[in-house]
């Protein structure tokens, strides 16, 4: 009886190890899935409200079909670090790159060496000069310029003296918003008494930028104030404010932040432009993903230009109104 037990229990073992091994040869029952597609972006700042709104409708707008996941990453404004977090991107062979640039001509380099390994890069709103990027996505900023100098126009009927407080030399946006509105506003009775770039997008320039145009030119000659963006112009009013000046001087900046949604009810920032942010950072994202999937961007539903570069390459270029 007990030898019969034994083998009972051996034949057991036998058995249950031949069907491991018959089980182990069974090929996966789950089907392997698409590789989702890998985009890495970087950003220059958080600080401005504008960036945020940009940043989450990407990520929601990428990831909603569960098609691509999306590594973000913020500069703080440091050109180093940007270009670290751009040389990760390539070491970890990301599918697309998106570059919100913090310099516009210090990230040629780097970003042709992404190019040569096979990686797509956008530039998003800023564009990155010396190298032709796969896409280059933005506003209008001509339009922009347009709407600041009709403003100034229409509340100044008679002319008078503007002060400019520009973003970034190192933001091609900076250049293209501040040449459209000089060019529109081109009058003898208008007159630019001071013109100025900030060294950076940190709204407290504002505040130090129109100080200085205040011992420049003096605050009794200032009749307006261009500032580059909202932030900007947000600070120039506290300036103005301890002068008891905020509401006299017109003040215009650009992005619709809340704050200045809210200025302007107040009467202390006489307009902003508004831009279509949600649409703009939707749109960068769908690309993205067409890019990486090794599709055409045409059947985006904006149309797609031709933009020239300084070293006299074209670009694809989509510009929202």
């Amino acid at each position: 009886m007990r030898k019969n037990i034994v083998l009972l229990v051996v034949m057991l073992l036998i058995t249950m190890l031949f069907t491991s091994c018959k089980t182990s040869e069974k090929p996966p029952l789950e089907t392997k899935q698409a590789e989702k597609i890998e985009i890495g972006i970087t950003f220059d700042t958080f600080v401005l409200e504008r960036w945020i709104r940009d940043r989450d409708v990407f990520v929601s707008t990428a990831t909603s079909e569960d098609k691509a996941t999306v590594d973000v990453q913020n500069a703080n404004g440091e050109v180093e670090k940007q270009r670290k977090q751009i040389e990760k991107f390539i070491e970890q062979k990301k599918d697309v790159i998106v570059i919100v640039a913090v310099d516009c001509f210090a990230l040629t380099d780097v970003v042709k060496e992404a190019i040569r390994q096979g990686i797509k890069v956008i530039s998003y709103d800023r564009l990155i000069q010396n190298v032709e990027t796969s896409l280059y996505i933005t506003v209008d900023n001509t339009s922009v310029g347009k709407e600041m100098a009709k403003e100034f126009m229409a509340r100044l009927p008679d002319g008078g003296n503007i002060v400019m407080i520009c973003g970034p030399e190192a933001d091609t946006n900076s250049a293209d918003v501040s040449q459209s509105f000089e060019a529109t506003i081109e009058n003898p009775k208008y007159k630019i008494i001071y013109k100025n770039h900030v060294k950076s997008w940190t709204p407290e320039n504002g505040f130090n930028a129109v100080t200085e145009a205040f011992e420049a030119v003096g605050e009794e000659n200032i009749d307006a104030v261009m500032c580059g963006n909202d932030g900007l112009a947000g600070y120039v009013i506290r300036a103005l404010s301890e002068r008891q000046l905020a509401g006299k001087v017109i003040v215009v900046g650009q992005d619709a932040d809340l704050d200045a949604c809210q200025r302007v009810v107040e009467g202390t920032q006489a307009m902003t432009v508004y831009k279509p942010i949600e649409e703009l950072a939707k749109v960068a994202a769908e690309c993205a993903i067409s890019l990486g999937e090794e599709k055409s961007v045409d059947k985006i539903s904006y149309p797609l230009g031709r933009k020239a570069l300084d070293n006299g390459t074209e670009i694809d270029y989509l510009g929202l109104e």
